[in-house]
């Protein structure tokens, strides 16, 4: 994402708080994965007050930017956060984060941007605590839909990293082994009044290759765009079970108690 798609951030993020509100989890370390300068740091602040903030930072956002946008929201969990760059994670496919240290893995329009978003599941696997939750969203792959129908040549288009529906990310999720996957989808219909805004959203969104060399002929392109916006959360439970091999799950002996029975009784 980039600075003109700011306001789609903000405004999937709030959504997805609102879709938290009937979650009941005990928090003492959250993740935010992209971070951004926007509107959620206050709602997380007032939501969260105890909770120790740790983000990856988006990709081109300064450390000092991050932090000023923090201190105007009254962030009250700013100076016990931890902030690391999202070129970082992308660079070894790890969150700088010790296996089993959050309680909720926050992500906002990013997993359409990875080849892979199944590294992504097994990071949150990873860092999750027992009974942990991740919840995320990303655009799906209707984003953009007018802009395919076009003549060939009009624009460079370019389909998503990603371009999973929400059937494919609930098996990923069955698949890395989290449990009570949770998906919906929407879409967001985007009306523009000249040519130029729509082509700045299409790039922030990753939608063109290069730029285009002119402007294509007026009336050419549409005045609408669709997003599809694919929400899901599921649970880290049973993290003490070895993956299952040919449909047997294996426990760990230490993990098996030993009930016994009093002499006396």
């Amino acid at each position: 994402m980039t600075q003109p798609i700011r306001w789609l951030q903000d405004e999937i993020a709030d959504r997805m708080l609102q879709k938290l509100d009937i979650v009941k989890l005990d928090i003492k370390d959250i993740l935010i994965v992209p971070d951004f300068p926007g509107k959620h740091l206050s709602a997380f602040a007032k939501r969260y007050p105890t909770a120790a903030i740790l983000s990856v930072t988006e990709k081109g956002i300064s450390g000092f930017e991050m932090w000023r946008s923090k201190v105007m929201s009254n962030w009250r969990s700013l100076f016990s956060s931890n902030t690391t760059a999202f070129a970082t994670y992308q660079l070894n496919g790890r969150f700088d984060l010790p296996d089993n240290s959050v309680d909720l893995v926050f992500s906002d329009l990013m997993l359409q941007d990875l080849p892979d978003p199944r590294h992504f599941l097994k990071e949150c696997w990873r860092v999750l605590r027992e009974g942990g939750l991740v919840t995320f969203s990303y655009l799906g792959p209707d984003t953009g839909k007018e802009l395919r129908t076009l003549e060939p040549g009009v624009l460079k288009l370019k389909n998503l990293l990603s371009p999973w529906d929400m059937h494919d990310m609930g098996d990923a999720l069955m698949g890395e082994r989290f449990s009570d996957p949770v998906m919906d989808m929407e879409y967001l219909h985007l009306d523009y009044e000249t040519d130029s805004l729509l082509l700045a959203d299409a790039k922030a969104l990753k939608l063109l290759q290069e730029p285009a060399a002119e402007m294509p002929k007026k009336g050419v392109l549409p005045k609408k765009m669709t997003l599809e916006v694919v929400y899901g959360h599921a649970w880290a439970i049973g993290k003490h079970l070895a993956r299952a091999q040919d449909r047997v799950a294996y426990i760990d002996i230490n993990q098996i108690g030993r009930k016994t029975r009093s002499d006396s009784a």
